[in-house]
């Protein structure tokens, strides 16, 4: 016996599934109408559609893509994707299915990149089957995939750079030149043209790429598709303008850079026919990439204390996280100097400090004076004075020094052995008795010296820290 299980779908189409047992028959309604109550109810025969026929209708969506990605998408699924799942219906295919497939290509001896570059395009694949409500979710979850291997980055000094510029053939010096110090990608230095070329500013505006994709030259937005503007050192200005001069045509849309034909220049024939020669006759090491040229722009930034926001415009990347996460590694200094320049930083606000409460505390000193202390002429040196009323009062130390503080009042503690009189022991003609057992000299003015102020009993006086 078989039990059928009816329903009708947020279209209002009747659907049925058959069961071998009632109780999973009313398990699966109930299923369906939590679904669909949550918005989350999937018309069960788009599962069904096939992965290749998917990816022919997600393909003709991608138009946002640059045709180099586009190409790349479609070598990935006709080599590695579709062999392995392009009769698989969507809804069939599982978590362990992707693991199975990326363990496979890596025993096969694919690269841990390449390996990476075909899950993103599955993955990307089946994300906008979940948008396209084909799929609930997408399987490429919780895939462990190979860590690629990192290549190595090389730097060239300004004196290899200018080794290397010398070695190339001319006009192609200049193009050396600029992507080492200009920092420009492949692509875009390719795609500049005589109207980009502002030197009287010295001034390149970047706003293009070049791409040879299927035998056909595209030119294109940037990476970033964003338009920067690279300024140009001096001597790097001059050498555009006589390339300009000499080796480029009179049109505004001209190339700045172009095969012996006068075509738009190609990747692998610049690097068999120039740069493969140059980097031999430099001496440089074999595996230097063109883009490494890129890299040594970052590093002279760096070594000449650039700010990372400024080598983040000047590369064009989209943000400043690119920049550190591809060359905090050239600032293994820059941690020690921001200790120093926090250092200094505190240490001139608690300058600041002291100075400060130092000049606060002479002024209402010498006010509290002026209003408490009647005027020589009318008051004697033995007028007591409260020495609560804004009085200081100076512990006593052993090594007394008082050769840098402006003082206008000094208050010095007595100690139980001294006299009470006022006599025999006061430092200096002029000083009085306070009550409350201390002593007061009022020096305006005044710079008092180390010990000027001898000592009463068994304690002397010393000056505000």
């Amino acid at each position: 016996m078989e039990y059928k299980a009816r329903y009708l779908g947020p279209d209002g189409r009747e659907r049925s599934k058959t069961f071998p047992r009632k109780i999973d028959a009313e398990a699966f309604i109930a299923s369906v109408e939590t679904s669909k109550r949550k918005g989350e109810w999937i018309d069960p025969r788009r599962a069904k559609l096939p992965l290749k026929e998917w990816t022919e209708r997600w393909l003709a969506t991608t138009i946002h893509l640059k045709p180099k990605t586009q190409a790349g998408y479609d070598s990935l699924l006709r080599t590695h994707i579709l062999p392995a799942f392009g009769k698989t219906p969507l809804g069939a295919i599982e978590p362990g299915d992707v693991s199975v497939w990326v363990a496979e290509m890596a025993e096969g001896g694919l690269s841990a990149s390449r390996i990476r570059q075909a899950y993103r395009v599955l993955s990307a694949a089946l994300k906008a089957a979940v948008v396209s409500r084909y799929i609930v979710s997408s399987p490429c979850i919780g895939v462990r995939l190979p860590k690629p291997a990192t290549r190595e980055m090389h730097f060239l000094s300004a004196e290899q750079v200018r080794t290397l510029g010398e070695s190339t053939p001319v006009p192609f010096a200049v193009l050396v030149n600029l992507l080492a110090y200009g920092g420009l990608r492949w692509g875009e230095a390719a795609a500049v043209r005589r109207s980009r070329c502002d030197l009287l500013r010295s001034r390149i505006e970047v706003s293009e790429s070049l791409a040879y994709v299927g035998g056909e030259f595209h030119f294109g937005p940037t990476k970033t598709f964003e338009t920067r503007s690279v300024r140009l050192p001096s001597f790097l200005r001059d050498m555009m303008a006589q390339h300009l001069t000499t080796n480029v045509g009179p049109e505004p849309t001209a190339l700045v850079f172009t095969q012996p034909d006068g075509g738009p220049l190609r990747h692998w024939w610049f690097w068999h026919r120039v740069w493969a020669p140059a980097v031999d006759s430099a001496r440089l090491p074999a595996d230097l990439r063109i883009h490494d040229l890129r890299h040594t722009c970052a590093a002279l930034l760096i070594a000449q204390g650039a700010h990372p926001k400024a080598i983040q415009a000047h590369l064009g990347h989209s943000t400043i996280q690119v920049t550190m996460d591809r060359y905090g590694h050239l600032f293994p200094d820059e941690l020690d100097r921001l200790a120093e320049c926090l250092d200094a930083a505190f240490r001139a606000v608690e300058r600041g400090t002291r100075e400060t409460s130092s000049r606060q505390f002479c002024s209402s000193e010498s006010a509290a004076h002026s209003e408490r202390t009647p005027p020589p002429s009318r008051r004697s040196a033995t007028t007591p004075v409260n020495p609560r009323q804004g009085a200081r009062y100076f512990p006593g130390a052993k090594s007394p020094t008082c050769n840098s503080i402006r003082y206008y009042d000094i208050v010095i503690p007595l100690c139980q052995d001294a006299p009470q009189d006022g006599s025999g022991g006061h430092p200096r003609e002029g000083a009085h008795r306070l009550p409350g057992g201390a002593v007061r000299v009022a020096t305006p003015g005044g710079i008092p010296e180390a010990g000027a102020y001898g000592r009463i009993g068994a304690c002397s006086a010393r000056r505000l820290p």
